[in-house]
């Protein structure tokens, strides 16, 4: 899917999810110093998201900025892996 189009801040039931690509249904979760301490919570959105039939990718604020090739890498795999599995 070389043309994925992303939706920021899309309601997803009662979540905001930060991005979102509905073609692969991949739900981009960019986590910074809010969620530290809310790991059950985070664990209780993603399975949520995931009885919804949608794959999340969660990074962390710092990958994003200190590696942003690897998290383009790992957001593409993701998408790779949706079309693949149809």
């Amino acid at each position: 899917m070389s043309h994925a189009k992303f939706r920021r801040q899309q309601l997803i039931g009662q979540c905001i999810v930060d991005f979102y690509c509905a073609d692969a249904k991949l739900v981009i979760e960019v986590d910074g110093e809010s969620h530290v301490g809310h790991g059950r919570q985070d664990e209780q959105r993603d399975a949520f998201l995931r009885s919804q039939g949608l794959r999340v990718l969660r990074v962390t604020n710092d990958e994003v900025l200190r590696s942003p090739d690897a998290v383009l890498e790992a957001i593409l795999r993701a998408i790779d892996e949706a079309v693949s599995d149809g």
